[in-house]
């Protein structure tokens, strides 16, 4: 069997490994091999959307959402990965996490994370281009409208991130 020595950057923090298979599922090297749980694993076939975590190719490029059930570490080889668990900076939640919970936008929170980390990457895409406050909803939709989540309306979800939004300076132009 071939090996690869993965190395690339999770959640701020430099990851090397040595023996890794290629083809190991991302989600299973957080979960298992790292221990880090906060990335669900769902459907298995990337549809639920509970797996997602956000990956920049490049420091400083954009965040994109990543499914990690079928991503194979060798697709993110040298990228930037960042899981719920690195949300969180110096002991504070993000934003969006706070806003999730003052929404109850979850019961049993499998998918949370899934949601979280789509909505940090719709932040990230509107930092680097704004948009009208009457294309919010428009946005929201686009970013999360495929997560599933089966224990809860996603209303909640959707009133959070639009309230980060409208209270995050820069995201929304007037017009």
């Amino acid at each position: 069997m071939e090996t690869m020595t993965l190395e690339l950057t999770l959640n701020n923090q430099r990851l090397v490994r040595d023996n890794v298979d290629p083809d190991l599922k991302l989600n299973d090297l957080l979960r298992e091999d790292l221990g880090m749980t906060g990335t669900k694993f769902g459907c298995g076939i990337a549809v639920c959307r509970a797996c997602t975590v956000a990956v920049q190719r490049v420091p400083g490029g954009h965040l994109e959402p990543v499914r990690t059930c079928t991503t194979p570490v060798s697709a993110v080889q040298g990228k930037i990965v960042t899981t719920v668990e690195g949300l969180a900076q110096e002991g504070e939640l993000h934003p969006l996490q706070k806003a999730f919970l003052e929404h109850f936008s979850f019961q049993c929170g499998y998918s949370a994370p899934g949601f979280l980390m789509a909505s940090f990457c719709l932040l990230d895409k509107l930092k680097r281009s704004p948009i009208p406050k009457d294309k919010i909803d428009e946005a929201i939709l686009d970013a999360v409208g495929q997560h599933v989540c089966r224990c809860t309306g996603y209303v909640r979800y959707y009133e959070a991130i639009r309230d980060v939004i409208l209270a995050t300076p820069g995201l929304v132009t007037s017009s």
